[in-house]
């Protein structure tokens, strides 16, 4: 498998030198150079969650790593998750809606799924290399503690996370800022998670910088998260029975469009699904976009779901890019316009190209907590605000009742606690494992959106 930028100026690459580039010297995002052939999801259901990743992985992944390898770190990295089917699929009963329950692993959220893999991915890859990588992350929530709990003790990587300032919760924040280990490193940046994500980009970007420190990057942007992600699209397709005559609709609330945007892989390698709802709440552009082909940036508003508070998602290129038939060329002007400009329009063509299987729905605060306590009072299952706005999504933009509907479940309530309070009268409390959360004490750096000061940091303490 080669891997191509979607600006088309960065060197086609196999998949060990993709892993630890992250994102591309040109500015653009890797993928594959053609898309493997279809896998089969017929007879999967009952199989292993780690079988079917490794059978899903392997093409992306080779000549890198074999098979043999690759089975192994599968192994190691799903051994950290606390339920046996890893992403369990249960119906939530009401409405033929079904949960894909992603918050099994260490940090309690979907992020794991990949972190935990990508973990052993790095150090197996930079150790066969005799080499030490930086890992610098932004994160608007959740990446940056699963970032750091597949990178903790790691002997060839040091991890440095950057958090929006006072946009997070404070479980989230907490689940970062309490790791002591030498090579984990947390920055508070004074601005929004674009902010952070452009941060990131720039550093990037900054090749003496970039090679200096060995920077690398595990956010969306790095191909191996997307995927990875691609796997339990797969494994909830099989458990339902899902046949090209028979498929399945997925429901997934959307920040950064990487989640979503491995499910449309999954719907191109064969996966056969219908429907793919973009859930948003009042950061609304990829909703907006899917119903007018305008891409506008409104400004970053704080909500109660803070995963998604983004403007900027940096995966819809990847979507982009095949909606521009991989035109490279034409896709940087676009970028670039939408970098100048705030804003750009992709076109009806195009649009009905993604509209042929994306329909979006956006929800405030408000009718977050609704949905919060609409599916407790129907249901007893207590849904954390971003998997809210996935199921309010699902109920909304939901094509055809009679195809079984999957709402990502891409967090543990108790990461959201005040929200969950506030929508039902009860504080979900957390699992065992973070019980004393709030007791153990804080690390970080606070720094001001500055790229300077963030370079001087990382020099400063990084162990090289």
């Amino acid at each position: 498998m080669k891997y191509v930028s979607t600006r088309g100026q960065a060197p086609v690459l196999e998949f060990g030198d993709v892993l630890l580039a992250g994102l591309a010297t040109d500015g653009g995002l890797y993928l594959p150079d053609e898309w493997p052939a279809p896998t089969a999801t017929q007879g999967w259901s009952g199989v292993g969650y780690q079988d079917v990743a490794t059978a899903v992985m392997a093409p992306y992944v080779a000549p890198t790593l074999s098979d043999a390898d690759l089975a192994s770190m599968v192994e190691a990295a799903y051994a950290t998750f606390t339920h046996p089917d890893v992403c369990p699929v249960t119906p939530l009963g009401v409405d033929g809606l079904h949960l894909l329950e992603l918050f099994w692993g260490p940090t309690i959220a979907f992020k794991d799924i990949a972190l935990q893999l990508l973990g052993h991915l790095f150090d197996h890859e930079l150790t066969t290399r005799g080499q030490r990588a930086t890992i610098v992350v932004a994160t608007s929530g959740d990446t940056g503690s699963a970032a750091i709990e597949a990178c903790r003790g790691k002997d060839h990587l040091d991890i440095v996370v950057l958090h929006p300032a006072g946009r997070v919760s404070d479980v989230q924040r907490r689940q970062m800022t309490t790791v002591d280990a030498p090579n984990v490193h947390n920055v508070a940046v004074a601005g929004t998670f674009d902010d952070c994500q452009d941060l990131v980009k720039a550093l990037f970007a900054d090749e003496s910088f970039r090679t200096e420190v060995g920077l690398s990057a595990m956010n969306s942007i790095n191909w191996a998260r997307v995927m990875a992600q691609v796997v339990y699209y797969v494994t909830a397709a099989g458990a339902l029975g899902a046949t090209a005559s028979s498929p399945v609709a997925f429901a997934v609330p959307t920040g950064n469009f990487g989640n979503v945007f491995a499910g449309w892989v999954a719907r191109q390698t064969g996966t056969p699904i219908s429907q793919l709802v973009v859930g948003s709440n009042s950061n609304d552009i990829l909703t907006r976009w899917l119903s007018s082909g305008v891409m506008e940036q409104h400004g970053v508003h704080p909500t109660i779901s803070p995963s998604m508070d983004i403007q900027v998602s940096s995966n819809v290129e990847r979507l982009l890019f095949e909606l521009y038939n991989r035109d490279a060329v034409v896709l940087a002007e676009a970028m670039a316009e939408f970098r100048a400009d705030g804003r750009i329009d992709t076109g009806d063509t195009r649009l009905a190209g993604v509209t042929e299987v994306f329909d979006g729905a956006a929800f405030s605060d408000d009718q977050t907590r609704a949905e919060i306590r609409r599916t407790y009072e129907e249901t007893g299952v207590i849904l954390d605000p971003h998997t809210a706005v996935g199921v309010a999504a699902a109920r909304q933009a939901r094509r055809d009742p009679d195809v079984p509907m999957v709402c990502l479940a891409t967090a543990h309530p108790a990461k959201f606690p005040d929200a969950v309070e506030q929508a039902i009268g009860i504080r979900p409390e957390l699992p065992a494992h973070l019980a004393d959360l709030f007791d153990r004490a804080e690390r970080f750096e606070a720094l001001p959106n500055d790229l300077p000061a963030l370079q001087t940091h990382v020099r400063r303490v990084i162990s090289r």
